[in-house]
């Protein structure tokens, strides 16, 4: 199973994650070409080597009419209310890479917004639609931008469709946006498992004050996210870098036993004590082997009904699984073996449950090993609403699966079998 390992140790941002996927294909020249030629108005996108901290990786830089914004992320919007003001958080420790003072950074997004024209989701979707990409990339962007246009809707209580970007700062994020999304179609992992994400601390000034890090909208779009704050005082974690995360990442947790072919370091454009860096790996996941234990326990004396109760409140404290078997037992009577497979932290838990809830006075143990495929779900849109997908890979197979409730709903609502509504599902897949 191919497996992405993205490590948000110093925080997410699109360039940086950008710099890092980009690192771990071999043709990164025709990629570059390949992004530049996509048309988005006025927008190049460059790559340089840079040397951090003793560490060699990419830079990446978007220019808007040959200008480079800076360090500020374009993935914040305003509503347009508020055209006279600057959105764009940016950090409070007169670190910028071109090195201005606060109030030059301050006048210069000023004078941006002043003569920079507007343009929400109907545009974004209207500029995507006309690129020269799969349709399966076209809705890994807009699903990252409505993450985006969502937070920013909640935070400014306004309708997301009323939502609207900077000019300027939409054409930074859709390319930022853009190549993740199409280096990840390139890369094509099974699974993508993040580290938990580091926000930064302290404060960014923003049009409507001071603001805690991480900002509102990227603290939204955390929801659900492991993060913490880490030590270093600057925004880290930017709304692009947060949104294209959320939805590509399967789980987060430690770096999984794997074969890396390939790793890749996306450096940022500040300079800290710790290297400024996302870094991402690629490689094959080993097969999966675990220890699990078999509790089994004979009965003859309980009503279907009483052991239908039993394997619910097993499976509720923590069964892998529970399964019955009908056993010819001593005097010739019909009996049940119920059989539960768990974890070995589970197994005092579930000896008590069996003794509780069946007739049994004994319970059986084997310690097994089993080989098992990694599995996780994921939750797709589909013109039937949103649909969890089961998928699990490993010792040379894959397969996907749509959970039974999310089809049975669909069948039910649009007078389909079960059959013809996971066939129309998986036809979006």
């Amino acid at each position: 199973m191919k497996v992405l390992y993205i490590d948000c140790g110093m925080g997410a941002a699109g360039d940086m994650l950008t710099a890092a996927l980009l690192e771990l294909i071999p043709d990164q020249e025709g990629f570059l070409r390949r992004i530049n030629g996509l048309g988005i108005p006025g927008v190049t996108v460059e790559a340089e080597k840079k040397l951090k901290s003793g560490i060699t990786g990419t830079q990446v830089s978007v220019k808007i009419d040959g200008e480079e914004e800076g360090e500020y992320d374009h993935g914040h919007a305003h509503d347009h209310e508020h055209d006279h003001e600057h959105e764009h958080c940016h950090s409070h420790d007169h670190e910028h890479s071109h090195h201005h003072s606060h109030e030059s950074d301050h006048d210069h997004e000023h004078s941006h917004a002043h003569h920079h024209h507007h343009t929400g989701m109907s545009d974004i979707r209207r500029i995507v639609s006309g690129m020269d990409i799969s349709e399966k990339v076209k809705g890994d962007i807009l699903a990252v931008y409505n993450i985006i246009a969502e937070a920013e809707s909640h935070v400014h209580s306004e309708p997301v469709e009323q939502i609207h970007f900077h000019e300027v700062g939409d054409k930074d994020a859709i390319a930022d946006i853009t190549a993740v999304c199409l280096l990840m179609d390139e890369l094509c992992p099974d699974e993508v498992i993040a580290s938990p994400v580091c926000t930064g601390s302290g404060h960014v000034h923003c049009a409507h004050g001071i603001m805690p890090v991480p900002a509102p909208a990227t603290a939204h779009i955390l929801r659900g996210v492991p993060s913490y704050s880490g030590k270093i005082s600057s925004e880290l974690c930017t709304p692009t870098g947060a949104a294209l995360i959320k939805h590509f990442v399967n789980k987060y947790g430690e770096m999984p036993v794997m074969r890396t072919e390939a790793i890749g370091y996306g450096m940022g454009k500040k300079d800290f004590e710790a290297v400024n860096c996302v870094r991402a790996m690629i490689g094959e996941a080993e097969d999966r082997t675990d220890v699990v234990l078999e509790l089994s326990a004979n009965v003859d004396d309980m009503t279907a009904e009483s052991v239908g109760f039993a394997m619910d409140r097993l499976f509720e404290g923590g069964a892998l699984e529970v399964y019955t078997v009908p056993v010819g037992m001593k005097k010739s009577r019909p009996g049940i073996l119920i059989r539960v497979m768990c974890r070995e932290e589970d197994r005092e838990k579930m000896v008590r449950l069996i003794f509780r809830h069946t007739t049994t006075i004994g319970v059986r143990e084997t310690v097994t090993r089993r080989f098992v495929l990694d599995r996780h779900i994921e939750e797709v849109d589909t013109a039937y609403g949103k649909v969890r997908i089961k998928k699990s890979a490993g010792y040379g197979v894959s397969r996907l699966k749509c959970e039974y409730d999310d089809i049975a709903h669909i069948a039910h609502e649009n007078e389909m079998s079960m059959a013809e509504a996971e066939k129309e599902v998986l036809k979006e897949l």
